[in-house]
């Protein structure tokens, strides 16, 4: 990737010298360019909305308005812009609270530099990441909510609630949009959920990263879907990784 088409990032920390660590970090590599820093949430969106960036790597916990917070400001101001979620909470109160205010992803900042670039990178041509200490969280908070909902009878959660030991899990219904998905389509989806990129899928089914980007497209297009985080969320719900 060449400077020209490198990601241009708006890097979004209260911790000064963490901020420039990380900067100095990604100016290594060649993929990367780093358009704009913030302290704040508020500096955030006035920087995102001014330069338009491919993405925000955003700190949550922050003073003033927390990032999550922030993210529905900051893709208002910048709509075409992708946000990252970098942060030391494993909380998965905060991991689901940041996937539904639109993250993009969600990493800790355990992660190493390599695999942090590969992510932004990954994020900027539409895959959602989430850190593998935080996958196992998820699953286990959506299937919560999915037994909460089943105890308050909701008729739509009833099919997504866990079933009780020595019983399969029920088919979705009828109306549920993932039947209209190719038996190849649901695979891609369950590895999806499963967490894998568009390579390693490409690579578990022996066909071209291209194919799979198509099948993403239309598995996105079929469920009515904006992301690959909200389609691993759909997945798990219905049981693919049961």
């Amino acid at each position: 990737m060449t400077e020209a088409s490198s990601v241009r990032l708006l890097v979004v920390d209260d911790h000064h010298l963490f901020r420039r660590g990380l900067i100095a970090l990604l100016a290594q590599d060649a993929g990367v360019s780093v358009v704009g820093e913030a302290g704040d949430a508020t500096a955030a969106v006035n920087l995102a909305e001014r330069l338009q960036p491919d993405l925000v790597l955003l700190d949550n916990h922050m003073p003033g308005v927390a990032g999550i917070d922030a993210i529905a400001a900051i893709k208002a101001a910048a709509p075409a812009t992708r946000v990252l979620m970098l942060t030391v909470s494993e909380n998965e109160a905060d991991l689901a609270r940041g996937l539904r205010a639109g993250a993009d992803g969600y990493l800790l900042k355990t992660i190493d530099t390599a695999d942090l670039a590969a992510s932004i990178r990954r994020v900027v041509d539409g895959d959602s990441v989430i850190s593998p200490e935080m996958m196992g969280k998820l699953v286990a908070l959506l299937r919560g909510d999915a037994a909460a909902e089943a105890a308050g009878d909701a008729p739509a959660a009833r099919s997504s609630a866990p079933p009780p030991p020595g019983r399969a899990r029920p088919e979705p219904p009828p109306s549920d949009p993932i039947h209209s998905l190719s038996p190849r389509e649901r695979e891609i989806l369950r590895l999806i959920a499963r967490g894998d990129s568009n390579k390693h899928i490409a690579r578990a089914l022996d066909i071209a990263e291209t194919t799979v980007k198509i099948h993403v497209q239309h598995i996105l297009r079929k469920l009515d879907l904006s992301n690959r985080v909200h389609a691993a969320v759909y997945a798990t719900e219905r049981g693919l990784l049961a």
